[in-house]
């Protein structure tokens, strides 16, 4: 392999590998999510280019970390280009996210010593921008489509109810975000119905009270913590 060639790839790995490392300690876990994501795509397992194959190795991270930091709700990506020959345009401002492919090519050198030709396969990796459907105008429908609720409001469990609930803590709910707001003091929820079950409902939602919990206990130690620069707790910023 080539020295710009080893640059490169290192350098794509390692811009990713920072953004990932950058998340987690912030305490951003996107692959803790059990709920759907507000889309007709249903919940995220993996990121999905534009025809609805599914991304995979290292770009299933960054794309996972970039949807998390910009509350993408849309699992759908696509380059500048692809977006295009749909007849739709990736709107004035929007900064895209990294994802690398990787593949190899076959090369025929001589070889001087036994006089034959030999093929040798080369790896190589290269970066490029894609956008999630959420930065672009103009996309047919389908892409915006919203998720249907895929729990019956009524399947709450109702002693989960009164225990968490008796915490006294504010919960509020909307958005595609479980985290809780240092502040506001307030854990803010994805809507009740958006998640693939009860269990992982209250299972998320005392998570986050535990944050809450946390601060009333120890108050000077969060704050300390918040002074710094790293309190976040979110399982899916």
């Amino acid at each position: 392999m080539q020295k710009t060639e080893r640059t490169e790839r290192q350098d794509v790995y390692t811009r990713i590998t920072a953004q990932i490392v950058a998340d987690l300690e912030k305490g951003v876990r996107p692959w803790v999510k059990p709920w759907n994501a507000e889309h007709a795509a249903g919940r995220i397992t993996r990121p999905l280019r534009h025809n609805g194959q599914p991304y995979s190795g290292i770009n299933i991270l960054s794309l996972w970390m970039s949807a998390t930091v910009q509350n993408f709700a849309a699992p759908i990506w696509m380059t500048f280009r692809q977006a295009l020959e749909l007849d739709a345009h990736v709107r004035k401002g929007e900064k895209g996210s990294l994802v690398v492919y990787a593949n190899s090519i076959t090369r025929t050198e001589h070889d001087d010593k036994t006089g034959e030709d030999v093929e040798r396969e080369i790896p190589y990796m290269k970066g490029y921008t894609v956008f999630n459907c959420e930065q672009i105008d103009g996309l047919p429908e389908i892409y915006y489509a919203k998720a249907a609720p895929t729990l019956d409001p009524v399947a709450r469990i109702d002693h989960a109810e009164k225990f968490l609930h008796a915490t006294g803590a504010v919960i509020n709910h909307g958005g595609t975000r479980a985290y809780y707001s240092l502040a506001t003091d307030a854990v803010q929820m994805p809507p009740f119905e958006s998640f693939r079950d009860a269990d992982s409902y209250y299972s998320t939602l005392a998570h986050e009270l535990t944050q809450n919990a946390d601060f009333r206990i120890m108050p000077r130690r969060t704050l300390r913590v918040m002074e710094s620069g790293a309190f976040r707790c979110s399982i899916s910023a």
